[in-house]
């Protein structure tokens, strides 16, 4: 085993949620059909390697279960006033011994934490 590849965000409306990521700053990797009603769209920030998955087949994953994910930036400033310009609401700056934390949360109230390290 090397590392988590793929997370998959429990969604009502991939497309819609697919343009949320996409203001966030991920980029789309792949977007196929793979049944006649669903389709894989996958996305990922442009300097990592994880990846997350739109899903919404997945009884045990009610839309917006998803909290705790964090994502790693080197300015939390910088991201949350680019996140704001681009129309996405964050948290207030949290400060702790472990670093800077600012909540994001998408349109089905899956909860991201922007983390700086000090």
């Amino acid at each position: 085993m090397k590392a988590i590849e793929i997370v998959s965000v429990p969604v009502t409306d991939p497309q819609k949620s697919k343009a949320f990521y996409l203001k966030m700053g991920l980029e789309l990797v792949v977007e196929a059909p793979f049944s006649d009603t669903q389709t894989w769209i996958q996305l990922r920030f442009p300097e990592g390697s994880t990846c997350i998955t739109l899903v919404n087949w997945f009884p045990q994953m009610p839309a917006g279960c998803l909290t705790g994910m964090t994502i790693a930036t080197d300015d939390i400033d910088a991201d949350i006033s680019r996140l704001n310009k681009n129309g996405i609401a964050t948290g207030e700056i949290d400060v702790t011994p472990w670093g800077k934390f600012s909540a994001i949360t998408d349109p089905d109230g899956n909860v991201w934490n922007l983390h700086q390290m000090d």
